[in-house]
């Protein structure tokens, strides 16, 4: 009686949950599993309380986060901690790290600091210069105050703890991979900006030249083998000290190891167009030489007076670069602007311009969508073409104060745009990819089956090397021929499918995504049912 009770409540559920996802808005048109289904109702059930939803969501699978700034990921804890092992000093009324006068040979001596500065290592004995430090930061307890707008505050925290050593990158690396393989994610690709001197020393010797062939051929000419060398070993010294931290060649490794970790070249756009192009042009060398580099993005404030100047004739600086190195992805900070932070006429272009002219694969945040021209239109165009938006909730919120029902994110779903999750900056956030998914399913109700579309979605859109598991991009309905008649995410697939998978690193990281989910749902199932009493 007690199954048969089960079975029936079993199928009620089924058939309702069946009609929702026929109804969703960007969910793929296919039958989910009976895992999936249940999996469905713990998440409706966890979605009553923040913390339940919490728990639950930091065990699912993420895939990946895509849009992550190494030196924004980092929390102001580790700059500080980095700052006293360095000897630096601290600036009390800028709230900001400061060069010594003397650095001494005995560490616990500490640094020599100007009179009106104090050595950082004080912090770690003042809790209240401590914790101004990591108010200045971090969007920790920010309040917009007149002329210091959230966005004032959050870019400004960068200068202020710059200055430690490189070699702390390697300790970086490795903060941001254990909380990403707490948050049950796999695949990350963070922006740095390795050193371009000489670059830039080229470019401002031989000046501007509209004329792209040949100042390409000028810079081509002065090398850039000293800044290639130079970016390849600082990404080999860093993973080192990452991987001997986590033990990663040794029986005991930790987590951390088994998240994968990828690097986009950023370009500062906010400076000269020789300096731009120089480093743009360095940037699509350097991903040539080291494999580890899988794409560039333009960084700095997009509201800035040469990016709103320059960002057209940027687009065209990556038009005629991709014609040379067509291999190169991108992805661009495009649209993360608001009303009345520019002027209405500055709104019109900037995604439209990475998309046509920039060749942009993928678009980093694209707030002012809305207020493009024609934004249907390339909306349309994007789905089309499968150009992904990285989703950027909080930052979005603290930096435009765009937010809730005035965030494109629905928009862009319901035009069928690939979208998934990131966190930007979360060091200087104070958050992580967990809080994103949370934030997104309280503000917008989404369903386990859209998570799991958007979370299929970061991953086919990475840039990993290699064919897609999936023989129909976004809609995530078809498998590749060679893995198609097994259960995905099989522990031993067949001999044709692991022989396909052994060809691509992207299939092999969506194959183990795959894995993760049936684990996943497995135990939520489980548990759901017992919640639900509907077995013993």
């Amino acid at each position: 009686m007690k199954l048969a009770r089960a079975a029936q409540a079993l199928f009620h559920f089924s058939c309702t949950f069946a009609l929702s996802v026929s109804l969703g808005i960007s969910t793929p048109a296919q039958t989910a599993t009976p895992a999936e289904m249940r999996t469905s109702r713990a998440l409706d059930i966890a979605r009553a309380n923040p913390l339940d939803l919490h728990a639950f969501l930091v065990d699912m699978p993420k895939g990946t986060d895509l849009h992550s700034h190494l030196s924004g990921a980092v929390y102001a804890e580790s700059w500080i901690r980095a700052a006293a092992e360095d000897q630096l000093c601290v600036d009390p009324k800028a709230l900001a790290f400061a060069k010594p006068e003397h650095k001494s040979e005995d560490a616990a001596a500490g640094a020599t600091c100007d009179k009106e500065n104090v050595p950082a290592a004080k912090a770690l004995k003042d809790q209240h210069l401590y914790d101004e430090l990591i108010d200045s930061f971090s969007m920790r307890g920010y309040v917009p105050t007149p002329g210091i707008t959230g966005h004032d505050h959050f870019f400004d925290t960068f200068d202020k703890f710059g200055g430690t050593s490189h070699s702390h990158k390697g300790e970086f690396l490795y903060e941001v991979a254990a909380r990403a393989a707490a948050q049950n994610i796999q695949y990350m690709e963070l922006m740095e900006t390795p050193d371009f001197s000489h670059a830039a020393a080229a470019a401002h010797e031989i000046g501007w030249n509209p004329d792209l062939p040949k100042m390409r051929e000028a810079l081509v000419k002065k090398g850039f083998s000293q800044d290639i060398d130079s970016a390849k070993k600082a990404f080999t010294e860093a993973e080192s000290v990452r991987d001997k931290l986590g033990h990663c060649s040794q029986s005991d490794a930790a987590d951390a190891c088994k998240v994968k970790q990828r690097f986009i070249y950023q370009i500062l756009r906010g400076f000269s167009n020789e300096q731009v192009f120089a480093q743009t042009l360095l940037a699509f060398e350097t991903i040539q030489a080291d494999p580890r580099i899988v794409g560039i993005n333009f960084v700095m404030p997009e509201d800035g007076y040469l990016s709103m100047t320059n960002f057209e004739e940027q687009m065209k600086m990556l038009d005629y670069l991709h014609g040379v190195y067509p291999n190169v992805h991108i992805t661009m900070h495009a649209g993360e602007l608001a009303p009345g932070l520019v002027t209405d006429e500055g709104l019109c272009c900037h995604i439209h311009w990475a998309v046509e002219l920039g060749h942009a694969e993928r678009i980093g945040h694209g707030v002012d969508i809305m207020y493009e021209k024609d934004p249907y239109k390339l909306m349309d165009t994007m789905a089309k073409n499968h150009v992904m938006v990285e989703i950027a909730l909080t930052s979005n919120d603290v930096i435009l104060g765009i937010s809730g029902k005035d965030h494109p994110f629905p928009i862009y779903r319901k035009h069928g745009v690939p979208v998934s999750l990131s966190t930007d900056d979360e060091g200087v956030s104070r958050i992580d990819l967990t809080h994103e998914y949370v934030r997104a399913v309280e503000t917008y109700g989404l369903r386990y089956v859209e998570l799991k579309q958007m979370v299929r979605t970061g991953m086919e859109h990475s840039f990993q090397p290699g064919d897609s598991l999936w023989s129909d991009r976004d809609t995530f309905k078809a498998v590749a021929p060679a893995c198609a008649k097994e259960p995905l995410g099989a522990d031993r697939p067949t001999e044709t499918c692991a022989t396909f998978l052994k060809t691509s690193e992207k299939a092999t990281q969506q194959w183990g995504l795959e894995r993760r989910f049936r684990a996943f749902e497995s135990s939520h199932s489980s548990s759901e049912m017992l919640k639900a009493g509907l077995t013993k």
